[in-house]
Order: C-alpha cells, then structure tokens, then sequence
C-alpha cells in the first residue's frame, strides 16, 4: 500500500511560501469570477503541490522558456488551467496580469484549457481528461531516448524529469490506465505523476462510480507509490514526497496528494459546487478573508509575493547557465553528434535523408502498400538517427519495425521499436507527448478501423500541430476474412473531416515513398498514412505522371488515349489500378476517360487553381469518383451530377476479391455504372 511521507529537512518553508500559496488561489479565483465561467476548485486544492514543484523542485527557466533540458510540466486536468496561469504570470513567464483578466475571452492568452504554441509555457493542450497524463508519459520516452541518442561518458547533456498534475477524472478514463501500464512496463524513472486527489466530480462525490484504491493500482502497475495525507497546508510533506520521487530511478512515481477542492471556500469547499463555476461574489469575498487576501482587491499581488517568485526564477538562469557549459564541452569533443543534436532539435531533416529511398518497377510486380511502406521506413530510419516509433502489437502486419533499431529501453533510452502492446488510445496520446517533447521525429501502427480508438489524440495532434505520422494498414474491404469488424468504410471520411490533418491514401509502392517523404517533411501537423494489405501493381511510370506529384494531392496518372476524355476518373489507393483497367476497358470502347490519382484532398486543396484546372479541367465535367470507402465528401471533387463509386454499407466476411466484387468494385460493374453515367448526361 502507498506509505506516508515524513517531513524533509530543507530550508524550511516561512509566511511567505503561503502568501504565494494563497495568491495563486485568488489570481484563479478572481479570473473565474471575471469570466463568468471556469473551474475555481482545482486551483484552490492543487496549489500548494504545485508551488512547491514549481518553486522547488521543477527545471526550469522563464527567460529561456523552451530550453531544451528543462523539465516538462503537464496540466492533466486542464480544467484548472488558471492554476498555470498563475504560475506562468509569477514566474515572469510573459504572461501580463490583463491577459489573466482577460481568462477564457477571445484572443486572449489564458483560453479555458491550456493550449501549446498559444501560451509561452504551456507544453501541451490539454482538457480532454487523461490525454495529458499520456502525453507525460511520451514526453519521459523522449527524454530517455534522447538520452540514448546523445549522452556520452563523461557528458550528460539530456537529463530532465517530466512532471503531471492529474485529478481524478483523468484516472478514471481508461487511456490513463493504458499509459500508466507501459510506463510501469518500461521504468521510466524520470516520470513523475501528482494526483489531486479531492474525491470530487463534476457530478458530485467520485465514490458514486470511483472506488478503487487508486495508489494500489499504481502499484501493481509497477509505480513506485507515495501519499500525502494533508494537501491543502502540508507544504513539508509534499516537499518530501517530491524529493523521493525524484531519487526514485527505476519506476515511475506516483504521489497520491489528499486535497480539498474548492479549499478556503467557506459554504462550497469539498463539494461539486465549487468544481466548475465562480464562487459567486459573497463566496469569493468570504474565501479571500479566510485565505488572508484582501477582498476588496481583485488580481492582487504583493510586492513580497512577486519578488520570492522572481527569486526562485532567477535559479533557473544558473542552472540553465551549468547545462549550456557542459553542453559546450560535449559538442567540442563530440562536433558531429553536436551537428546532429542542432538538426533534432531544429526539426531539420538531415542532407540526403530523402536520397537513394527504394524505387518500384512495374516488371518487379505487385507489391502491398504495407511492405513498401515497411522498405521505406527501414530506409528512412537508416539516415535519420532520431526516427522512431512502434505500433500496436501489430509489427508483423504493420511492417513497421525498424529492422536494426532493437525494442525501445525505458531506463537506457536505447532501441527504436517502442513496444506499444494492445493499447492505440494511448500510443497516439504517447506518440503526441514525444513530440511536445521535441528532438525526435515519431510514428505510430496499427489497423486502419482501430484510428477510431486513436481519434481524440489525433485530433489534439492536428490542434496543436505536432509532426506526428499516424501509419494505418488493412485499409478497406480486401482485409476480407476478418470480416466487417475489421474493414474500415467510414474511416478516410472521417480522418479527413479533422482540421489540418493530411490524410494519404497511396496507390502503390511508389506513391507510398513519396507519401513517407511529404510525412516527414510536414512540421506544422500530424500525417495519416493509408496503406493495403493486398498487394498492388506498380503504376508503369513510362506513360503516367511521376509519383512525387503526390506531394501536390492529386495527378493525371493515365490520360486518355485520344487526348479529349469524355469523363475523369478519380481515385485513390487501390482502385487506381481499378481506375486503370477500367480505363483501358472503355477505350476499347472508344469511350476515352482520363485517371486521376487522388491520394490526399487535403494537399490537392491547397494547390493553386491553375493546378487546379490542368488535373480536373471544367471542360470536363463529368467525373467518377471510385474509392472503396463511404462516397460522402466526394461531391466536393466530382460536382453534384458525379458518379461516386463506393461503399456505403459495413462489409461482409469473404475473400477480399470476392466482398469488393459484391460491393460493386469489379472492373465489369465500375465500366457498366460510368457507361450508364455517360449516356445519361
């Protein structure tokens, strides 16, 4: 069971540490009452834990906000994002006192939850419970494999912890058990969990669905556990449960914090009233008596206050300094691992990544997307030492293991194959976490119906930008035998429906290289990359565009033999060898139809209009759209008198051939349907 902590002997902590206390508490009580709106609870419980991190324990330097060995700090429980705030706003963070008056209004620089890249220190967008505490966990995988990557005998130039502040709800969404589970499994010693622990929801008391003994999980999870009976006013012993957190190297640490949410609140603290809206005037006014605050003063800050917070900020710069003399003396003796280190960081692709990649013959034959796919990874991976990933249990089938790489090390840092095991929500949220953390480039596998476990992380991935790269296979009705539970229909539609997302569906080996290459290239979003099972004929690039069009979305890959095609044909992944011999069907039929391959909408979109007009030409308005997933969208390309060619229903367990044949995804009933289309308009 988890042990209580005794006290610490450390400068001891004065008056002064509780009116910093007690003025992060009215900063976020007096911002939730300006907007009206906001979540006054977290804030008054959890601020004493997280003044001590931050004041005593927590890496970090506000004049240098995104220095690369300071330690990470997530806000899990994003509800409580005025705690952050405040701590941004004192630590001299940039974050001016009118952009906390300014809390949850538009443009400001305090939205409701946290939000990366909008706020200068802020490492994640967080809200949607349990996504931060896996991002944690990724941001302590990058810091190890960083270490792997770089560190040196005589020279530790990666060295940080990651710290996450998690309530309740966020230990209750079955993605925090799942990432918790694989940081146990990997020791990562340098991930460090607080957990508010106040017993209450937005509902009410957690005991009406959360009864577990939350440390014995954690234990079991193969965390090393601490508890803290008195979170509300025991500066000390957080103080000590903090420090042998930190001395803890071969398990992650856990530290049950008992708070009281909504704490100094006379008539609401401990209750659900106090969770998500203001205390109300005559609450507020009674809270800040009780916490020795003026009342008559809103978004006040002592001169004391403000300067024990640049203090302890001043800290940072020294330590910063320390690391930046030892970082000097490694790149001396290591100047090309120091050349390296500047492109990770950067986000820089090294010179040559993208030369002597595998290249695809149509005399080599038939090739799935997934094994190309697999080649060029393995090619990738060769030129870019900070390229790596893992999928879900699935490397056989993903062909996405680095050959030579080894299973990632938690302790070591070592390996470039993270083994994920059954658990997607939590790799896209890891995989997301690895990139906050910057310095390494990432990815992840699995079968493409499973993105509907990934799709809340994916869909923070593309809010806050990261360069994820989300690799899917078994991409539609061919998966076949395994039937309609495992044959994705709505999924492209539903990827593409996510805002800055590029979703790449190619149609063969070569397409596939380019579709890695645009990937990797993208540093402002996440890429889903859409690959088959089945295998594909290489496209015979003699007579057809060249595949690196795929970076412009869309390109003619066959045209009509007379030069004056009567309708487009326009398709992605595997029906473009359809579209083909479809196309090849219909000429000998003097019926002469143009190919398009269409494996992105989203890079197709952002071209230019003349591109535009030179692929999908109005002189040509009858167009066919042929995909073997939902037709909903396709409108967008085809017009409103188009024929979309789909499948609009679940599948069927059968062979592959045989369920897109039922479908309508045969070359006899796709000519039928666009000869029928012709001779109607």
């Amino acid at each position: 069971m988890p042990r209580s902590i005794a006290p610490l002997a450390m400068t001891p902590f004065t008056a002064i540490d509780r009116a910093c206390v007690n003025t992060l508490r009215g900063l976020a009580i007096d911002a939730v009452e300006q907007a009206k709106s906001g979540h006054p609870g977290l804030p008054l419980g959890a601020a004493p834990m997280a003044y001590v991190l931050w004041s005593r324990f927590l890496k970090h330097d506000p004049s240098a906000p995104t220095w690369l060995d300071r330690d990470r700090f997530v806000l899990s429980a994003g509800h409580g994002s005025m705690l952050l705030y405040g701590l941004l706003h004192l630590y001299g963070y940039g974050l001016a006192i009118e952009e906390l008056k300014r809390f949850r209004q538009l443009g400001s620089k305090t939205p409701g939850h946290p939000e990366y890249r909008h706020t200068v220190g802020v490492e994640a967008t967080t809200g949607p419970l349990g996504q931060g505490f896996a991002n944690a966990v990724g941001m302590a995988i990058a810091e190890r494999y960083s270490a792997g990557l770089f560190n040196r005998e005589g020279h530790t130039v990666v060295d940080h912890h990651t710290w996450v502040l998690v309530g309740d709800g966020d230990l209750m969404e079955g993605l925090s058990y799942e990432a918790a589970s694989l940081a146990g499994h990997l020791g990562l010693g340098k991930l460090i969990a607080l957990y508010d622990a106040n017993d209450i929801s937005l509902d009410g008391p957690t005991s009406m669905a959360f009864t577990e003994d939350v440390g014995a999980r954690f234990e079991a999870l193969g965390w090393h556990v601490q508890r803290v009976k008195d979170g509300d006013t025991d500066l000390e012993g957080i103080a000590a449960a903090l420090a042998a957190a930190r001395t803890e190297t071969k398990r992650p640490s856990m530290i049950v914090v008992k708070t009281t949410i909504g704490y100094g609140a006379p008539n609401k603290a401990g209750s659900s009233k106090a969770h998500g809206a203001p205390l109300g005037a005559d609450e507020l006014a009674a809270t800040k008596r009780g916490l020795g605050l003026d009342p008559q003063q809103s978004f006040a800050v002592s001169e004391d206050v403000r300067k024990h917070f640049a203090a302890a900020a001043s800290k940072g710069a020294d330590t910063r300094a320390a690391w930046e003399s030892r970082h000097t003396a490694w790149s001396s003796e290591h100047p090309q691992l120091a050349a390296l280190w500047s492109l990770a960081q950067a986000g820089t692709l090294p010179k040559g990544w993208d030369e002597e990649l595998p290249h695809w013959t149509a005399a080599q034959g038939a090739i799935a997307t997934r094994d190309s796919g697999g080649a060029v990874l393995g090619a990738l991976a060769a030129r870019i030492p900070w390229l790596f990933g893992g999928d879900a249990d699935l490397s056989e089938s993903t062909k996405t293991s680095i050959a030579t790489g080894g299973d990632f090390d938690g302790q070591t840092g070592k390996g470039r194959n993270v083994r994920y095991g059954v658990r997607e929500h939590a790799m896209a949220a890891i995989a997301n976490g690895i990139a906050y953390h910057g310095g390494a480039r990432t990815f992840t596998a699995t079968f493409f119906c499973f993105s509907d476990y990934m799709r809340p992380a994916i869909r923070l991935a593309a809010m806050s930008k990261l360069p994820v790269v989300f690799v899917f296979t078994h991409d539609s009705l061919a998966v076949g035998e395994d039937g309609p539970t495992h044959q994705p229909v709505e999924h492209l539609l539903s990827l593409r429906s996510v805002p800055d997302l590029v979703v790449l569906r190619p149609a063969d080996a070569n397409e596939t290289r380019e579709a890695w290459c645009v990937a990797l290239r993208r540093t402002d979003g996440p890429t889903a990359l859409v690959l088959s099972r089945q295998k594909l004929p290489t496209v015979d690039r003699r007579s057809s565009g060249d595949a690196s069009d795929v970076r412009r979305g869309a390109y003619v890959v066959g045209e009509a033999k007379d030069g004056q095609p009567r309708a487009i044909l326009i398709a992605t992944g595997s029906e473009v060898a359809l579209a083909l011999a479809v196309q090849e069907r219909l000429a000998a039929q003097e019926v002469h139809v143009r190919v398009v391959s269409m494996p992105s909408w989203e890079l197709f979109a952002a071209q230019e209009p003349g591109y535009h007009a030179a692929v999908l030409p109005r002189a040509v308005p009858t167009r066919v759209s042929i995909e073997a997933g939902r037709t909903l969208g396709w409108e967008r390309w085809i017009g409103a008198g188009g024929l979309a060619i789909g499948v609009d229903t679940f599948g069927h367990s059968a062979p592959g051939d045989e369920v897109l044949a039922h479908h309508g995804l045969g070359v006899e009933k796709v000519c039928e349907r666009v000869l029928k289309h012709l001779a109607a308009r």
